[in-house]
């Protein structure tokens, strides 16, 4: 069974929320506080937080600030403030979704329903990349190896962080396909990033710094992130 974390304030609210949820098939643990909330993310590990803007003790987006900087739980943020300005915060700190007061029983539902499947698709597919990522790999004078963290290049080894080897060995072995950085910070860095967007954008300079000429294969994809386009000369 699935467990979401509550962090609301307003009985009334919460009363509601915690009954179809539970009804709908969630285990529910409920906190009224950011600190509570904080508290209760480290204990239980929930699959997913459902988070109110404006809290006693720390507001929400104090909270995801410091979830994000271990943590990848899917967040949906409820509020009742309903700027643009507002919702692009929140997006921009790490939510997933954001869902403005007065709203539905059932588009909450939906919305949870549906970050959850998210959730299980990016860890499923994480678990299928990775398991194919074990064997020696050669792209015209790039090897790979990932049983032993090694990259060489013409020979010679390529100093990497095991972030950058981790970041290069996934993009190599799947030519010309585009990778969000969503997903490649949850399959190279997984709950440890703190930077966010950054950490993929700054590994990746480094990586094209690092491979030289070769490093003009790492493509930016606009909008979306990162893929290795094939070059002339490359072989697998």
């Amino acid at each position: 069974m699935k467990s979401i974390l509550l962090v609301e304030d307003t009985p009334e609210l919460v009363e509601v929320i915690m009954r179809e949820l539970t009804t709908a098939g969630f285990q529910m643990l409920h906190a009224g506080d950011g600190a509570m909330a904080l508290h209760l993310h480290h204990q239980a590990a929930p699959d997913l937080i459902i988070l109110d803007w404006m809290l006693p003790v720390m507001d929400g987006l104090e909270v995801l600030r410091k979830i994000r900087q271990h943590a990848t739980t899917p967040i949906l943020m409820l509020t009742a403030r309903d700027e643009e300005t507002d919702r692009v915060i929140g997006l921009e700190l790490g939510a997933d979704d954001y869902l403005t007061k007065p709203f539905s029983m059932r588009e909450l539902i939906a919305r949870v329903r549906a970050l959850m499947r998210r959730a299980e698709y990016i860890s499923q597919t994480i678990a299928s990349d990775q398991a194919q990522e074990t064997t020696m790999l050669h792209v015209g004078a790039l090897t790979i190896d990932p049983t032993g963290y090694l990259a060489t290049l013409n020979g010679l080894p390529l100093d990497l962080t095991r972030t950058e080897f981790m970041l290069l060995n996934l993009l190599v072995r799947n030519p010309g396909r585009a990778f969000s950085r969503d997903y490649l910070l949850d399959a190279v860095w997984g709950q440890s990033y703190i930077e966010g967007d950054r950490a993929v954008d700054n590994a990746i300079l480094r990586l094209r710094k690092k491979l030289g000429t070769m490093g003009e294969a790492i493509d930016t994809v606009w909008g979306i992130g990162y893929r290795w386009q094939m070059i002339s000369g490359e072989t697998g």
